[in-house]
């Protein structure tokens, strides 16, 4: 099988009500996703707030993952708009012990595909010998990794999957037709998971897996396994949780959902605010009457 099939899960990232790391809790979101039969593990992802994670903290959070995993695979968001920046936090992932590298598509400057060839080969030689997952996340930063370019990027052995973001399946379906042997797809959204991997990704990077890491896990092994019905009714059910964590800017209704089930509380870093009292009703609604839970 392909690396980082499966399903995997962008973690949130804990703070304290003064806004500092609070590890304790991001161990606790570690175990309870493991303990939920999670397959992967991303840290320091736009789920984890990386934006506003500060560098003394990045190597706090790793070590942290990597000493929960309990061998799960563990995966560091690495990228940047800045290259140099990106090969350096690429560079340290792996020296801190990495199984694989999540590098985001550069936001805000808008690369030529020659400049995305260049900046992924950058990366890479920073860090030889590591996977790396492509992050197309065009609602995040500004441009769409389309599949003519990516087919440029397939010709790095050490760019292995690509995560999927832009919600458009017609180009999902596109880029699994084109889909070089030994490359792996991976769906980035929960709400098109099930679609995405009935068109052929292997697996799911989730948000909705911090918060229903045994449904969540179930649903991606459902799909893979072409159990259609079953995957289609679990589907349904988990939906309305999908739809409600995405209410506001990920991960605000994530954070708001892991403080109500007592794993971690709801602060974020701004620029980002907790959620809203109509979000955290429907929130609480939908895990009160145990959405997706058989």
């Amino acid at each position: 099988m392909n690396l980082f099939t499966g399903l995997s899960v962008a973690l949130a990232t804990p703070f304290t009500h003064d806004f500092a790391l609070d590890l304790p809790a991001f161990r606790r979101v570690v175990r309870h996703c493991v303990e939920g039969g999670v397959q992967n593990l991303a840290v320091l992802g736009s789920t984890g707030e990386a934006a506003t994670i500060l560098d003394a903290e990045r190597d706090l959070l790793i070590t942290a993952c990597l000493e929960e995993a309990g061998g799960v695979p563990v995966i560091v968001g690495t990228g940047s708009n800045a290259t140099a920046q990106a090969a350096a936090w690429t560079r340290r992932a792996q020296a801190l012990g990495a199984q694989g590298a999540l590098v985001v598509t550069p936001y805000y400057n808008k690369p030529t595909p020659g400049g995305l060839v260049a900046h992924f080969q950058a990366v890479t030689r920073a860090a030889p010998g590591l996977p790396v997952i492509i992050y197309n996340v065009p609602g995040r930063t500004g441009l769409n990794l389309l599949p003519a370019t990516l087919a440029l990027l397939w010709e790095n052995p050490q760019l292995v999957a690509l995560k999927e973001s832009s919600g458009n399946l017609a180009q999902i379906a596109e880029i699994a037709r084109t889909l070089p042997a030994g490359k792996t797809l991976l769906s980035g959204d929960d709400n098109l998971a099930l679609a995405s991997m009935a068109v052929g990704a292997a697996g799911l990077v989730s948000v909705l897996g911090n918060v229903l890491p045994r449904e969540t896990r179930q649903l991606v092994d459902l799909a893979l396994a072409g159990r259609r019905q079953e995957a289609i009714s679990l589907h349904q059910a988990l939906l309305p949780l999908m739809d409600a964590l995405f209410l506001e800017s990920n991960p605000i209704p994530t954070k708001a959902a892991l403080a109500l089930k007592g794993i971690c509380g709801d602060t974020l870093r701004l620029p980002l605010m907790t959620a809203s009292a109509a979000t955290r009703a429907r929130l609480a609604e939908l895990l009160n009457a145990g959405a997706g839970v058989a």
